[in-house]
């Protein structure tokens, strides 16, 4: 068989509502690895927030932030950091309107608050054994890939029609991701497919949630997980089981893949 990309999401894609990576899902990348294709990971999360999944899959080419950092091979191939006038603009409105603002890089996550519950809450849920600390001046000091803006459902509509340089994608009742215009996970793919040249034939990808909506409706073999948001469902290709009910390993199957 020709040599296949396939780029998988991690929650609720490769991970579980518990963050465990299923044991079937494990072995079905040892046996894709094994065969020669690719195994790559498209993700909103940072870098630093999966580097032990990485380590314990073997896993060298990712794309981070939702297409804004990206990894082919352990060397940094792409980067888009947001806006930074439109960055500070952005906290000084979430200041005024009492949402918390946490800003992202490969290594770390500050906030701009010391504490707030909608972060504790959202983070958690993560299950990354840490929260971000308080630093209100690390976006001006770095270069910030993605910023996490906590508000309830609907409180975000204002920044979206204020903010033509951002994309806003809510990812949890607390928090939406804040990245720039028109970047996405299939962008971020589509820099290291072309930088490999693998044909969209032979592209693949794994994906759940709204911030896969792009990737699952360019790759040609997109596959939604059974657990999935329907809107993931109608933009992919196939549909699979659910995570924890060996949807990776039978999606998998069911594109010849295994």
């Amino acid at each position: 068989m020709q040599k296949h990309i396939i780029f998988f999401d991690i929650d609720g894609t490769l991970l579980d509502q518990h963050k465990k990576l299923p044991a079937s899902a494990k072995q079905a990348i040892l046996d894709l690895q094994a065969k020669g294709h690719e195994v790559a990971i498209a993700t909103g999360r940072a870098p630093f927030m999966y580097e032990e999944l990485r380590k314990e899959l073997g896993i060298n080419t990712y794309v981070s932030f939702n297409g804004q950092y990206v990894v082919l091979d352990g060397e940094v191939i792409y980067t888009n950091p947001l806006n930074h006038e439109s960055l500070e603009s952005l906290t000084e409105m979430a200041h005024s309107n009492d949402h918390p603002v946490v800003y992202l890089d490969e290594e770390d996550m500050k906030a701009n608050v010391p504490q707030h519950d909608h972060i504790d809450e959202s983070i958690a849920t993560l299950k990354l054994g840490q929260f971000p600390s308080y630093y209100p001046e690390y976006f001006r000091e770095r270069s910030i890939y993605q910023s996490l803006l906590f508000c309830e459902k609907g409180e975000e509509k204002p920044y979206e029609e204020q903010f033509d340089h951002f994309d806003f994608i809510r990812w949890h009742p607390y928090s939406v991701d804040v990245i720039p215009a028109g970047g996405s996970k299939a962008e971020g793919i589509k820099k290291i497919t072309d930088k490999l040249g693998i044909p969209s034939d032979r592209q693949v990808a794994f994906g759940d949630s709204l911030n896969d909506l792009e990737m699952l409706r360019d790759i040609e073999h997109s596959v939604a997980m059974g657990n999935g948001h329907d809107r993931a469902k109608e933009a992919a290709k196939y549909e699979t089981d659910a995570v924890d009910n060996d949807g990776i390993l039978k999606g998998l199957k069911k594109l010849g893949l295994l």
